[in-house]
């Protein structure tokens, strides 16, 4: 019988363990309980010692040992007015209760570590992380304030299987791995962006067949594929480039001041008047606009909460 005032959480899981590999104790039944009293009488040398460590009486902490002893069938005290001393046997089974205890500790502290709830990181490129969607997680906030979130802006592929995030907004032009849980947002347009001064100086391109006397800036860095830079290594010379970026928000403020024209997403300029599209959408640019979630990060219930609530409201923006 487990003891209310010694058990803890692990502790009905562990005496099940203990019950089930003591084949040689036949009917005799002792649990993690009292193995906790027993290893608190040995640390703390006596029963009355003992209650006040474990917050229980010290009738409950004697009766426990008693209940101990007969189980096993040994006797693990000896009893003396200095208090208590382990007997020879006793002394052989100490490092066994203690190993029984550190066993119990790591079961514990791994259901607190599964329960306890994480911060849903989620990334994407910054741009992407934009007033409407902000207010959406805002909203889903305010209904779940338990939950946290940290936002990782990077334009470079996190890897989800490597729980490198646990939800990515995705613009991508090739599948995503399999084993990750995906829905399709939308189709991701680029097209090509001047700035005002640009346009006064220079003018601007009708078509991708009239860039020959423009001047141009790109995007490009190891770590993202060079879809940008391949289009106009397509279109231009490379002395009509005149400047390349490793960061959009560089590159998107090169083309503002008029330095040259540059890529965009459409969707994502469409509401800033400082840039100025020059034709229709550059069709082998488009993109895919995911969601991806790793298997992992969706078994957790704020995880799963968060994207059946999210998912149709961002989708949403893009439609």
């Amino acid at each position: 019988m487990l003891s209310k005032e010694t058990t803890p959480r692990s502790a009905t899981l562990v005496s099940v363990l203990f019950l089930c590999c003591s084949k040689k104790m036949k009917s005799k039944r002792w649990s993690w309980a009292d193995l906790k009293v027993f290893l608190a009488v040995v640390r703390e040398g006596s029963t009355l010692a003992a209650s006040k460590k474990l917050g229980v009486t010290q009738p409950t902490v004697a009766r426990r040992i008693e209940v101990l002893e007969h189980a096993t069938g040994l006797i693990l005290f000896e009893r003396h007015n200095r208090g208590f001393s382990l007997t020879p046997v006793a002394q052989n089974l100490l490092a066994k209760a203690e190993a029984v205890e550190a066993a119990a500790k790591a079961f514990e502290d791994g259901v607190d570590e599964l329960t306890q709830t994480k911060a849903i990181r989620l990334t994407a490129y910054s741009g992407n992380f934009s007033t409407r969607m902000i207010e959406i997680v805002n909203e889903f906030s305010s209904k779940h304030p338990g939950v946290a979130f940290e936002f990782i802006p990077s334009v470079r592929t996190l890897d989800l299987m490597k729980a490198e995030a646990d939800i990515a907004l995705r613009l991508t032009r090739s599948d995503p791995d399999p084993n990750l849980i995906c829905r399709k947002v939308s189709d991701a347009k680029w097209s090509l962006f001047g700035g005002h001064t640009y346009a006064e100086r220079f003018g601007l391109p009708t078509s991708p067949a009239d860039l020959k006397r423009h001047k141009f800036v790109s995007f490009q860095r190891d770590d993202v594929p060079n879809s940008f830079q391949k289009w106009l290594d397509r279109n231009v010379t490379p002395e009509q480039i005149v400047a390349t970026y490793s960061e959009l928000d560089l590159m998107h403020a090169a083309i503002r001041s008029g330095q040259g024209l540059g890529i965009s997403n459409v969707k994502l300029v469409e509401t800033d008047d400082t840039l100025i599209r020059c034709f229709d959408e550059i069709e082998e640019l488009r993109a895919q606009h995911l969601i991806l979630v790793s298997p992992d990060a969706y078994r957790r219930p704020e995880v799963k909460a968060f994207m059946k609530f999210f998912a149709p409201r961002y989708a949403a923006i893009y439609k």
